[in-house]
Parts: C-alpha cells; structure tokens; sequence
C-alpha cells in the first residue's frame, strides 16, 4: 500500500445528469420507468429488479451478496480535479441509497472523504473532489452500508515517465460472457497508464445497467487502478447503427433516419454511467429532448486527448440522399454519383465540436503532445460485412461519410499534428488518412474487438493487390494507397482480418496498445490478438504491427520548405502557432521540444508566427516568408516573464 500523506479539504459535490436529484434518487423506481411505450427498457435493474429470473443471454445475477453490492469505480483526474463514478449492483427498498469514498492515510488508517447519494436509475454515484493533489497516489475504497466496498488505487499522474502507455479498446460481444482471464493478464503486464473503451462495452440493448455491470466486472482489475475512458456507443444506446442528428427522435433502432430511438433519459443514464467521471464538457448545453453532450478533453502524463462524440450530431441518411443498396446506409452500386451523397447540409461532427476541437488544437496547458479519441474511424477501410461473401462498396455508418465533413474534421486533427485513435469497426486497421492528397493527414488506429462474435469484417480489395506506394517488407499483402468506397484516400498499413471467425482464436480480437515517447516524440502502435501471450514479444502481436511514426508526420502536407529557425527565450518549451497569411488559415499549433524549432511550411508566402507558453498569444511576428533549406537564419523572440 503506497500512504496518502495529506488528506485535503475538498470540495465535493454529486452532479447529476439529465435528471434532478429529487427525481432520481429517494423513490424507488417503479417498472417502466421510461413510459408505457418503453415498458420492457432496464426491466432487470428498475421495479421490482430482484424478481426478473436469469435467462440464457443475461446469467449474470444482479441480486448478489450484499456485501459485493459496489461492483467497480472509474475515475479520472485533470487540472486539479478528480471525478470518481462508482457503480453498485442495484439496490432493495429498505437498503441505504448512499455510498462513502475514503482514502488511506500516511498511517494506514481509512479517513471518510465524502459520501454521495446513489442515483437508483443506473445505480451509480459520483463524487467530484477540486483540488486534487495529482503528485500523489492514493489508495481509495468505495463503501456501502456495513460490509460492501470496493479498493483500488487513484495515480499520480505519471509525468515523470518518458513514454506514456494507452490501452485501445472497444467492441465487447456479450455473446461471450464471463471473464477475460488472458487480456486481463496481458493489460496488467503492459501495465497502461490509462485506458480507453471506444464503445460497444455492452451489447445488451435495452438493459444496459446489466451490460455496464457485466462490462466492469469483467475488468475492474484494471478499471479500479488507472483513469480510464469509456465512451458509448450505438450498442451501449440500444441501437444497430447511430446517426444521432442533434438528438432527435429515430424512427428505428436502426437508426438511418438519424436520432435516438429510445427517450433522452435512457440515454442520459448510460452516458452519466459511462462518462460522468470523465472531465466537464467543453459546452454541457444539452440538445434536442434535454440529451446530454460529454466531448471534452484529458490529459494524461503530458498527453492531452481530446474525446469526441462523433455519433451525436451526425445526419442520418434517410430521406437525404439516393437509396442505392439494400439499407439507406449501405451502397452497392458502382456506379453511384459520389457527389450525390455528399451534400453541403450533411453534418459530421457538429458546428459545436469542430469549434471545440479547432480551440483544443490552440491550447497547450500541461500538454506536450496531442490526441484525438472517438467512436468510429474516418474512413471505410472495409471490404467484406458480416460474411465474407457479402462485398459492400461503402458504408454510411462509419466517418467516411459524409466526405466534407470527414475532411474538415481531420483538418482540425491535423492542426495539433494529433493521431487518431478508435474502434467499433471489429477489424483492427492503421492508416494514414488523405485530405486532398495521399497521406496528408494524421494516423489513425482502429482498435480490434475485445471479443469479436457479432459482426465479422474484413479488409480485402477485389483484384487483390497491393495499392501504390506498399509498406516495404510487409507480412501483409494489401498495403498502399487506396480510394474508400466513397472517394476517401487512405493509405493502409496494417489490418488483422481473422482468418476463421467459427474458431474463438482466429476471430481476429483482441486490443490495442499506443505508446508516447515525451522525449522522442515517438508513437508507437501495438496489435495484440486476444489470447497472445505479450511475455512472447512482438512476435506475438498482429502481423504488421507494431508500427512506429513520428509525431509530427501526422501532417503530411508536402513542405515546400521551413520558416527562419526561432530561437525563444523567457521559456524552454513554447507554444508555436504559424498561419497561412494568404487564407488566414491556422496551418498548425504545436509544442516545441526546445527553445528553437524550424517551422515547416507548405506555401512560398508569408506566414504569421505566434508565440506562447500555453497558448500562441504573447508574441506575434506577421510576413515571415521561407527560407532556403540550408539556410541558418533565426528568428529572435523574447518572451517577457
């Protein structure tokens, strides 16, 4: 046990989403909770919960001991604040709807920190504690009444290490239940220092209380001891596909009209469950039907990561564009107009989080380096669906489409030189993505699936060759630049398609680890198949993998050349923004490993160069124009204390 040597005075407080206090927590909740129409949604955690018999597909039983009642915690800590959810089995009518978080002293004595009131829909609890000494671990335990309680370790934020390791996760069938022994044991051995679920923790749909419950149980040895990030999405909201379209009504599970298809506040519940421990959103104003939003951003070791919901403002296809194939979002014919889906009013991300995303590329506080997480990837790096004899041209679901607003958001990736991490694909890929030319964009990292028995895919183009440009030397045979099905340029580096999904070892699972090397400025992305033993090396993990870049190659725009090299004094690590002057575009803003740095360019006209600590405000230099490669002229700048 590593001591708390201080126990400070904190502020505490529950914040409660979608729902008020008074609603949600003092009366038991009475089966259909979500109305008449929604009658048979979280049956197994609301009413009367401890009546609703096992069955084949859930076996889980959720009236357990009462002394297991505190299934699991997550919890994250950012600029000085620590948010911890703990998350309990349900609770009887006569049982206490309070749970206590206590620390452990220098002494070895547990001193109660706060406790919070239990929010029966969903079941869990939330303490906020400001001020968070983030130097220090902290041993914590989670109680509930008398006996139930649950311990792990909150870290200190691990800054003093060299490379920061990220485990990449998401895609968790529930058709395989029960344990994940090996993963488990590989996760404790590569030993992440912070962990990210993409989605799809739970395929159960309607009853995502028991998803979320079977999820943490199955990995709260990891859970309890690390931050972590879970990000839902279109499974752990009961959906097949999610177009969520500012939050409206779908009119379907499967969801192409775009929407939600079950009320606000089932989907509240499961984001309050899976992201209230995350950081307070960068603009909490809900959306249609009062839905809550959760993108914000998190930094980790020096790593910042932005977390996006690529899933919640998108357009949904039907009634938008041409039908051509057998779903709206699925297009088989060859000769379909690209343009014709591709319309201007069609939206991706969102006015709102490409706002956010462009101010988060702009601000460095605490961060050395960059990244980007979300759901889905953006592109389609997919040839087969669900069989490998069904061929599919292009598919709407993922982020490829719609293809301008795939592009504006990589443009604002790019500009922090950030690489792009997600899963829900169930094929793990790594690509480097092309805005207007191959391989001018960022990285990006499709996750395999944890467990992969829902929805096999594969990547495997139809004349089976290689694209221009292959990887040299690689296991795999087809690398290279590509076209997507919806005119999407991606460079394919590396896919683990599973070789015969009917044998639980060759379903091509499993889960992905990425490393940041502060000093190096290094990343490098890992593979490793489900049952792999990591002890082995990489010659265990996924042929093609591991692949290691360099940070700042996530803009592969071509250099024409480099700006007067800068030389700044009043700090050693300043912040650079340089602008395009002819379009006023903000070509990048990024940190500089020393106090001079050549900034690249790709135009011969003049740039804008700002210069600050944390953000590029404190020194302006306007007409610098490129110079010769072998040139030695510096650029002074003065950064007054």
């Amino acid at each position: 046990m590593l001591p708390y040597c201080e126990i400070r005075a904190v502020s505490v407080f529950a914040f409660i989403l979608g729902s008020s206090l008074a609603a949600t927590v003092f009366a038991q909740e009475p089966a259909g909770v979500f109305g008449e129409k929604y009658k048979n949604l979280e049956t197994m955690a609301t009413g009367e919960w401890w009546k609703v018999k096992p069955n084949n597909r859930r076996k889980m039983k959720l009236n357990v001991a009462r002394d297991k009642v505190v299934a699991f915690a997550v919890y994250t800590h950012d600029h000085g604040t620590l948010k911890l959810t703990a998350q309990l089995f349900p609770l009887k009518p006569d049982e206490v709807k309070e749970v206590t978080l206590e620390f452990k002293d220098s002494s070895g004595e547990w001193q109660r920190v706060a406790s919070q009131p239990v929010i029966e829909l969903g079941w869990s609890a939330h303490f906020r504690l400001n001020e968070w000494d983030n130097t220090k671990d902290v041993v914590y335990r989670v109680r509930h009444g008398e006996k139930a309680q649950f311990e792990g370790l909150i870290r200190k934020d691990p800054i003093d290490k060299e490379v920061i390791v990220v485990g990449n996760m998401s895609c968790n069938s529930s058709r395989t239940p029960g344990p994940r022994p090996k993963m488990i044991d590989n996760l404790k051995k590569l030993n992440p220092d912070v962990l990210f679920f993409a989605g799809d923790q739970s395929y159960h749909h309607t009853e995502h209380t028991y998803g979320w419950l079977e999820f943490g149980i199955q990995f709260r040895d990891l859970l309890k001891d690390r931050p972590v990030i879970t990000i839902p999405d279109d499974h752990d909201i009961g959906q097949a596909n999610l177009w969520g379209e500012n939050g409206i009504r779908a009119t379907t599970m499967a969801g192409p009209s775009g929407g939600y298809f079950f009320p606000a506040k089932y989907v509240n519940m499961v984001q309050r469950c899976q992201t209230w421990h995350l950081p307070d959103p960068y603009d909490p104003t809900p959306i249609d039907r009062g839905m809550e939003v959760y993108y914000t951003d998190l930094t980790v070791g020096g790593i910042n990561f932005a977390i996006i919901e690529d899933r919640k403002f998108k357009s949904g296809p039907e009634g938008k564009i041409p039908k051509m194939g057998p779903r709206p979002d699925h297009i088989n014919n060859p000769k379909y107009d690209r343009a014709a889906v591709d319309l201007p009013e069609l939206k991706l991300l969102g006015d709102r989080q490409l706002e956010f995303l462009n101010q988060w590329s702009q601000d460095w506080t605490d961060a050395e380096m960059k990244c980007v997480l979300s759901q889905t990837a953006f592109c389609g790096a997919v040839h087969l669906h669900g069989s490998e004899n069904n061929r599919l041209l292009a598919d709407l679901d993922s982020n490829a489409w719609p293809q301008q607003g795939r592009n504006k958001a990589l443009k604002e990736i790019r500009r922090a030189w950030a690489p792009h991490l997600c899963g829900d694909q169930h094929l793990a890929v790594f690509v480097k993505h092309g805005i207007d030319q191959f391989g001018d964009g960022p990285y990006s990292f499709t996750s395999p699936a944890i467990v992969n028995t829902i929805y096999g895919r594969w990547w495997w183009p139809e004349d089976e060759k290689s694209g221009p440009n292959p990887i040299a030397n690689s296991p795999l045979p087809w690398t290279g630049d590509f076209l997507d099905g919806l005119g999407n340029r991606i460079s394919m580096m590396a896919y683990a398609n599973p070789p015969d999904r009917r044998d639980e070892t060759q379903r091509g699972d499993g889960f992905g680890i990425v490393r940041f090397n502060r000093k190096t400025q290094k990343i490098t992305a890992e593979c490793w198949p489900r049952f792999a033993d990591v002890s082995d090396g990489d010659r265990a993990q996924y042929p093609g993998w591991p692949i290691t870049f360099d940070y700042r190659d996530n803009d592969g725009r071509k250099r024409v050349g480099h700006l007067p090299e800068l030389v700044v004094s009043g700090t050693n690590h300043p912040v650079i923004q340089v602008i395009e002057e002819t379009t006023g575009e903000i070509l990048y803003t990024v940190r500089a490993t020393s106090n001079r740095f050549k900034p690249p360019v790709y135009s011969k006209g003049k740039h804008t160069v700002k210069v600050g600590r944390n953000i590029a405000n404190q020194s302006t230099v306007n007409g610098v124009v490129p110079v010769a490669t072998s040139s030695d002229a510096e650029l002074r700048i003065n950064l007054k204390k």
